[in-house]
């Protein structure tokens, strides 16, 4: 539970630093690709492997980092505009209230069972997830706005579900410090070929703002990654639980500092959403 905990301390610290980025007018493209980059260094100083860095193409798990590499980058931009448009607690529910794909992937995919309280559980955190980051009517949302929030939520549900199955089917214990490296080297890696091909239009200026603000992501970024997937290991807990604890406690530690840090109103709504999610915690956890 550990693990699960500390996933859930970086990932909170994810949409709050969001936040700030807008706050501070950070350029969020070329700190999200600052980000992973430094993620993957983090990645690689932590592990303890043998692996050398010529034999990672050969290993079951490669080709598919490309692939997560390519959603991270996306689905990261996601969340960032949303924060900034429609405030951390939205961008908060949009990514949890995805827990509903690697639940459905454990359930269906890998046979996982789920007993009634369980179900309970889950049906409540959805409902959790939703009150808990509700907006009063008189906030005004552009149209537009509105397809960031699903937009998110698929790639949100794409990764987990991506995550769970490399993780049940070709991730080593002792390499989960490589294959989370590997994959922020490929986030990195495209993101840059994106730069490169802007560049054309615009030329490319290094502003060392933005490079902070990569730096201050990038290592939160590392290990919400990191103890998800060493908690999804612990046989004490199926998959659809631990994605189920982790997102909605996101959401409940998410809202709190928005409130505590950015001044978001919270209202009965909210507060009940909140109360919800202690209750589908304990729901799923012990049950």
């Amino acid at each position: 539970m550990l693990d699960l905990a500390l996933s859930v301390l970086f990932s909170s610290l994810i949409f709050v630093i969001f936040k700030l980025f807008s706050i501070y007018k950070i350029d969020t493209l070329y700190a999200i690709i600052t980000n992973y980059v430094v993620a993957c260094t983090v990645g690689l100083l932590f592990y303890e492997g043998a692996t050398a860095i010529v034999e990672i193409p050969e290993k079951p798990w490669f080709w598919g980092t490309f692939a997560l590499g390519f959603l991270f980058i996306i689905v990261f931009n996601l969340m960032a505009a949303t924060s900034q448009r429609l405030g951390v607690s939205v961008a908060s529910v949009a990514t949890k209230m995805s827990l509903v794909i690697p639940v459905l992937v454990g359930v269906f995919l890998y046979k996982e069972e789920l007993g009634p309280i369980k179900i309970l559980g889950i049906l409540l955190a959805l409902a959790a997830v939703y009150y808990a980051s509700v907006k009063e009517k008189s906030v005004a949302f552009k149209t537009a706005s509105l397809l960031l929030p699903f937009l998110t939520f698929m790639g949100s549900g794409l990764i987990d579900a991506s995550l769970g199955y490399f993780q049940k089917e070709f991730i080593a214990p002792a390499e989960l410090s490589l294959f989370s490296a590997t994959v922020f080297a490929c986030a990195a890696f495209i993101g840059i070929l994106f730069i490169i091909f802007k560049s054309f239009k615009k030329p490319l200026k290094i502003n060392l703002r933005n490079v902070l603000g990569g730096i201050c992501l990038g290592i939160p970024n590392y290990f919400s990654i990191f103890f998800l997937l060493r908690a999804l290991q612990n046989d004490a807990l199926n998959s659809a639980s631990i994605f189920t604890i982790n997102n909605v406690a996101i959401v409940m530690f998410s809202t709190l500092l928005g409130i505590l840090l950015f001044k978001e109103k919270i209202s009965v709504k909210n507060w009940g959403g909140i109360a919800l999610a202690i209750l589908s915690i304990i729901l799923v956890a012990l049950f």
